[in-house]
């Protein structure tokens, strides 16, 4: 096998669950984003633009999707007999099948794949956020430190500071202390959960920590590496960056793409983000259709009004439907004179005539208050709205819905409709 500098570890195996509905039936790096995206793309791209060629994915929850999206990795020029992209998901082994207990574990698990190619270098990356990284430039500050581990960290606002892990560092950016998701964080440098580790020093924790329940790089190896005083480093970024972990920030980060000058954009020429891409038709307004401020995605029909949204492909959007600031995914269709405010409609979602999306007052949720915190109507995909029904503030449905599943043809704010075979 020919020896590759640095190859990419991307962890896509989660569920994230905190996306409600959107999550229950596709992982969260499949969930579509900005009307042509899905939320790999993102790192995915930012490998091959870095020249980083080599990148195993692994995969455990609800992985078909994220499977038949990647393929042989041709979007991204990642179909390479040497090298490329591998989908690793959970195996069965002579002992039994494991599963990723944790992202350390994941890797651990894929310690063969990562030897066939001995690489000097191993980048670990999450394939759940929103951004544009040059992992060439973070290599060369590593290999200019002499670092072991060099982590890529970002400034958060402090009050937020407790969901990360915070480093915490000396004048030459050398890492002194790490903690994971402090009570009462002594600095706001959060670990953006993305790792270049020195090939050896990586093989070697993993190997020492295998045993360990649930085994994490911010809970387990970092401080292992620490304690072992490995030369740690954070490597600073300024960028644009989004975990859109919440329905509120994957919402927000959406609706950011629509500015006149996005904060993160899409149409850069020197960093493209590549996408599998199946429709040729394009676009259709019709002469009587109102759109503004929008992202529409090929093969929509649009005939009705559009603000203030990001609509994705295959979309229908009939006669005198009104859709304001909300995402419709791809294959979605909006009904006559429907009217939809603040939503988040998942893929192949059918909104009858008449209904209307995001009505009345917020309410909290009856469902599951952590998740449903916003004033957003949340609908999840393959589900069916029938005509005529109005639904409320910060609710969830999912699955085929009928008249009757609606008490005097309303959806109170904050309730939830989520039909057999779908728990959120």
């Amino acid at each position: 096998m020919v020896r590759k500098e640095m190859i990419a570890m991307l962890l896509a195996g989660g569920q994230g669950s905190r996306l409600g509905v959107l999550t229950q039936k596709v992982a969260k790096p499949a969930v579509s984003f900005g009307g042509k995206y899905r939320i790999i793309d993102f790192p995915l791209s930012n490998c091959i633009n870095s020249g980083v060629d080599t990148v195993g994915v692994l995969t455990q929850y609800q992985p078909l999707r994220l499977n038949a999206h990647i393929g042989i990795g041709i979007p991204w020029d990642l179909d390479r007999n040497v090298g490329g992209v591998t989908i690793l998901p959970p195996y069965e082994k002579s002992k039994g099948s494991d599963w990723y207990t944790g992202t350390a574990n994941a890797i651990y698990q894929n310690l063969e794949y990562m030897e066939s190619y001995n690489p000097e270098y191993v980048l670990i990356l999450s394939g759940d956020h929103i951004y544009k990284m040059d992992y060439e430039v973070m290599l060369e500050y590593h290999k200019v430190n002499g670092a072991d581990i060099t982590i890529a960290a970002m400034p958060v606002p402090m009050e937020e500071a407790n969901r990360f892990g915070i480093l915490i560092t000396d004048d030459n950016n050398k890492i002194t202390e790490f903690e994971e998701k402090p009570a009462c964080p002594r600095s706001n440098l959060a670990s953006m959960g993305i790792y270049i580790f020195s090939w050896k020093v990586l093989r070697e924790a993993l190997v020492s920590l295998k045993d360990e329940p649930g085994c994490d790089f911010g809970k387990h190896i970092i401080p292992y590496c620490h304690e072992n005083e490995r030369k740690i480093f954070a490597y600073e970024y300024n960028g644009y960056w989004k975990d859109v972990g919440t329905l509120g920030s994957y919402w927000e980060a959406n609706m950011e793409l629509i500015d006149i000058i996005p904060e993160f954009n899409l149409y850069e020429e020197y960093w493209k983000i590549y996408t599998k891409s199946d429709r040729i038709p394009p676009q259709y307004i019709a002469p009587e259709a109102r759109v503004g401020r929008c992202i529409i995605g090929e093969g929509t029909e649009i005939y009705g009004e559009v603000v203030n949204s990001v609509i994705g492909s295959g979309v229908v959007i009939e006669k005198g439907a009104i859709v304001k600031d909300s995402i419709v995914m791809q294959d979605s269709h909006i009904g006559e004179n429907a009217l939809v405010e603040k939503a988040i409609v998942a893929e192949d979602v059918t909104i009858g005539s008449g209904a209307h999306l995001g009505a009345g007052e917020y309410a909290p949720s009856k469902y599951d208050s952590k998740v449903y915190q916003f004033d957003l109507v949340t609908i999840g995909e393959h589900s069916v709205i029938p005509d005529g029904v109005e639904i409320g503030k910060n609710t969830a449905v999912s699955g085929v819905t009928t008249m009757a599943d609606y008490p005097a043809g309303r959806l109170e704010s904050g309730g939830f409709i989520v039909k057999a075979g779908g728990n959120a």
